[in-house]
């Protein structure tokens, strides 16, 4: 406990942010430094690395991830072996640093997520609404001897939430202006975006899921070509818009569903992709990835038209995640905002790849600080909580 009550009065801290996402295809691990927390808080990033899980691993994580499908001594199991996968990234990012890992104050971990069920429900008398990160934080603590924050959104839930999106408290320190109107958007296998009005306080943000990514599309690339993920967007380059899937896709649910909301593979997994591939039974494969890769931008926008312009006008949108490294997704971003600025975060000093790891970092300060780092608004819980589980 003296170790805590040290790392609680120190102003300056060295913290290590891990986030595995929707695609389970690394882990990110981010070395800031850090100082103040709250609207004070000044960060610098010392190193980043994406660190790849072993060969098999993610198709193990998906399989295990659906209903039906996983078994509570496999998940018991991947619990603990994640957790020593996200020991591996720190030590990893600390050796890129050249910094010891004596020299770490803080961990924040997001963990993988396997299961995420925002609406409530239900059971035994009670309204319960649940989500499930493996890759236990206290392994992590034990293994690097580094206090360890993790287990961000079930507390947000207790309160009401959906435990998610969580990275707009970050774009909220880290992007906010006073004469500019700015939307975050996050591409990763889900895609979240993030309303900064100008001059805005955290009272002022909006956030939701838009839905897919590059979930769907990646798992189309492996079904059809044998490839992770299509590189820049060639292959949707190629093809053509298949029109009456793109239709079909358009009018899922989950789109109209007014905010605050989230959602995740539960919602656009195998199901919705074995859906899309009997619609598409018999086109060419470049046009059946083309119409994918447009919907991820597409959803996007029409979702900013319906739920977000009329709260303000943006005047830059700023991307991250792999998408941003999609040439086929930036262009239609560009042409469905325009006249707003599209770039990537990189363009501000803060790289694509690792933003949502410098979140979870700057997550874990906020909770050794005290601070609340929830957004009631865009999460809907019932009020402002501290979050997560500081493990020694």
């Amino acid at each position: 406990m003296a170790t805590l009550s040290r790392l609680i009065s120190k102003r300056n801290r060295l913290v290590v942010g891990l986030m595995s996402g929707t695609s389970v295809d690394c882990i990110d691990a981010a070395l800031i430094s850090i100082t103040g927390s709250g609207t004070s808080t000044k960060f610098k990033q010392l190193a980043f690395v994406s660190h790849p899980y072993p060969k098999g691993f993610r198709e193990y994580v998906l399989r295990n991830s659906l209903p039906g499908s996983g078994s509570v001594d496999t998940i018991s199991t991947l619990n603990i072996l994640i957790a020593q996968f996200f020991v591996d990234a720190v030590k990893a990012v600390a050796r890129k640093a050249r910094i010891p890992c004596a020299k770490i104050d803080l961990i924040g971990s997001h963990g993988q997520t396997i299961h995420h069920l925002p609406t409530a429900r239900r059971l035994f008398g009670k309204s319960v609404r649940s989500t499930l990160q493996i890759g236990d934080p206290s392994t992590i603590a034990k293994l690097t001897g580094i206090i360890t924050v993790g287990d961000f959104r079930t507390g947000d839930m207790a309160l009401g939430g959906q435990g998610a999106p969580l990275v707009p408290y970050f774009d909220f320190l880290a992007f906010r202006l006073a004469q500019k109107s700015r939307a975050l958007l996050n591409i990763g296998g889900i895609a979240n975006i993030t309303l900064l009005p100008k001059n805005c306080s955290v009272r002022d943000v909006l956030a939701f899921d838009t839905g897919p990514g590059n979930m769907i599309i990646d798992a189309l690339m492996k079904k059809l070509y044998g490839k992770e993920f299509d590189e820049n967007g060639v292959v949707a380059s190629k093809g053509r818009i298949l029109t009456n899937v793109i239709r079909f896709m358009l009018v899922h649910p989950y789109l109209k569903q007014e905010p605050p909301k989230s959602t995740g593979r539960e919602v656009f997994g195998k199901m919705f992709v074995d859906e899309i591939l009997r619609r598409t039974r018999g086109a060419r494969k470049q046009d059946i990835i083309a119409t994918v890769t447009e919907f991820t931008p597409l959803a996007i926008y029409q979702q900013y038209a319906q739920f977000l312009r009329k709260r303000c006008r943006l005047d830059e949108l700023i991307v991250s995640g792999g998408g941003a490294h999609n040439g086929y997704i930036m262009e239609a971003l560009r042409r469905y905002f325009t006249p707003a600025e599209v770039m990537t975060s990189d363009d501000l000093g803060i790289s694509s790849d690792s933003k949502e790891a410098v979140c979870f970092a700057i997550l874990a300060n906020e909770t050794i600080s005290g601070n609340p780092s929830n957004v009631p608004r865009v999460t809907g819980a019932r009020n402002p909580t501290i979050l997560g589980k500081i493990c020694l």
